[in-house]
């Protein structure tokens, strides 16, 4: 089932959180440093979310992830470097009307689906496709280790860090299984492998 929770969140383009992922964050606006340290005084969640699109607040897109802080290093400065582990997806039911300088949600906490593994020839395609797209594009990967990630670790991977728009990275995060998301990968790293990657939108 799922449940209501009040949430602060975290607008962030490009940044895409999946449960049992993990998502390392460098915070130093001061609302964001107010959040963090709200944060670890209570749950230590953070719903991370992507903005829709321009304007200060930006409007959202009604999903998310929350994410609980796994670790934290609390610099001299005020600043604080994060690593977020992914706990469940939310759908935003409405923002709440706060005196905090972060901004606030009530939320519908998504269950997390038991997932197939993916048949081999998609595997197969997504590490193809997933090869010729760093090649391209010239990243360093570890293919040995990237050969012994189970089918959701590897799907969601690529989603987080591929340098995909942020409409794209939202469609990734509201794919409704791994498998269809495995293929909405492929088909983005197809497209965006076409291109030089100057006008997409990087994770910070």
């Amino acid at each position: 089932m799922s449940r209501a929770t009040r949430l602060s969140i975290f607008p962030l383009p490009g940044a895409l959180l999946f449960p049992g992922m993990h998502l390392p964050l460098h915070i130093f606006e001061p609302r964001y440093r107010a959040l963090v340290s709200d944060a670890m005084a209570r749950d230590r969640r953070i719903g991370m979310i992507q903005p829709s699109g321009p304007g200060e607040p930006p409007p959202l897109y009604a999903t998310g992830c929350v994410g609980r802080i796994a670790e934290v290093e609390a610099l001299d400065d005020g600043r604080y470097n994060l690593v977020l582990e992914g706990v469940s997806l939310f759908r935003i039911v409405r923002e709440l009307d706060v005196a905090t300088a972060f901004r606030q949600v009530e939320a519908e906490l998504l269950p997390t689906p038991e997932e197939d593994a993916l048949p081999f020839a998609r595997r197969a395609s997504l590490e193809q496709e997933a090869r010729r797209f760093a090649e391209r594009h010239g990243y360093a990967v570890d293919w040995d280790a990237v050969a012994r990630l189970d089918d959701a670790s590897l799907v969601n991977g690529i989603a987080q860090i591929a340098p995909f728009d942020v409409a794209a990275k939202q469609a990734l995060l509201e794919a409704p299984d791994i498998a269809e998301r495995a293929e909405l990968a492929i088909q983005l790293m197809q497209f965006f492998g076409r291109h030089d990657g100057s006008d997409t939108v990087t994770l910070q």
